[in-house]
This record gives C-alpha cells, structure tokens and sequence, in this order.
C-alpha cells in the first residue's frame, strides 16, 4: 500500500545533505522520512523497510562523501520495487561519479565504490523506466522530489474519487 511520503534514503552517516530538504518540506507540509538518526539499532531496519517499500517518492542520493556500497544495494532493491506494475511510485537517484579526496586513501574501497557507482548508473540508464529519475545535482534532486510528491498527492485524489464513483 502506498503511502503519501518522501523517503530520504541514500547517504547517511555524518552527512548534512538532508537538511535543506526537512527544511523545504516542512515549509511546504510534505511528509517525510528521515532514516539518520543519532543511534541507529535493528529494531528500526523494519520502519525503514516499509518505507522504502511504501513511500510515494523514494530519494537516493549516493554521494561523493562515503563509499556507499551499502546506498548502491538499496538503489537495486528499489527499482524491483519500480517495476512493479500494480505500484506507482517515484524514485530519484543521485550517482555522485567521483569520491571525496580523504576515501580514495583506501584504494580497495574507492575503486569497489567507483565500481559499483558506475555500474549502478548504467543499469539504470539502460532500463529507461519512466517512474525512475537519475539527476546530476542535489538541487534538482529536491525540486523533483518536490513535483512528484504534489503528482503524487493528485494521484491519491483522484483514486479516492474513483472509489467513490464505483460505489
């Protein structure tokens, strides 16, 4: 079941990326969710499982600041999610192309990263599917995440408005 939300998945750890985003939503009332937390523990993968497998607009940036490995896994779960043809759901992604000066010290790490950065962004652009959104820049990505969330909402409407038609 769908459920009128922004999921803002992707990178964590010490980054401040999310914050123009809470502070635009919630300047402009749009529900989301926020997995960064101060302590994380199991208990709370469950709650980040049904968001990501709920949310009407799911964001993934991977960004230059870690290795995400751990994002670039959760990017391919979500598009099994994207195929699905009983599920209208949006999703924007954000492959940074390049690592933070201090992460390509570990060479093993920075070339896996690299690795699978690359291969991420070429799956993605050879499924071509139209509910998933591959952006260049954290600022598009927000005023994506912005217009589909308010596609979203309509889309909600007028289902409820079909409901009460068939009834």
């Amino acid at each position: 079941m769908q459920q009128l939300c922004v999921g803002l998945f992707g990178t964590c750890g010490g980054s401040t990326w999310r914050n123009k985003f809470i502070e635009r939503y919630n300047n402009e009332d749009i529900m989301f969710f926020n997995p960064q937390v101060e302590e994380w523990d199991p208990s709370m993968a469950a709650i980040e499982a049904a968001h990501l497998a709920e949310d009407s607009v799911i964001l993934f940036p991977v960004l230059a600041e870690t290795y995400g490995l751990g994002s670039c896994a959760e990017v391919g779960f979500s598009i099994l999610n994207a195929i699905k043809l009983d599920n209208i759901r949006d999703f924007v992604l954000l492959i940074d192309d390049r690592l933070d000066e201090e992460l390509m010290q570990d060479a093993a790490m920075s070339k896996e990263s690299l690795r699978a950065r690359a291969l991420v962004k070429q799956h993605l652009k050879k499924l071509a599917l139209s509910n998933v959104y591959l952006v260049d820049d954290l600022d598009t990505m927000l005023e994506a995440s912005v217009d589909l969330y308010n596609a979203a909402k309509a889309r909600i409407k007028l289902q409820h408005l079909n409901l009460h038609l068939r009834a």
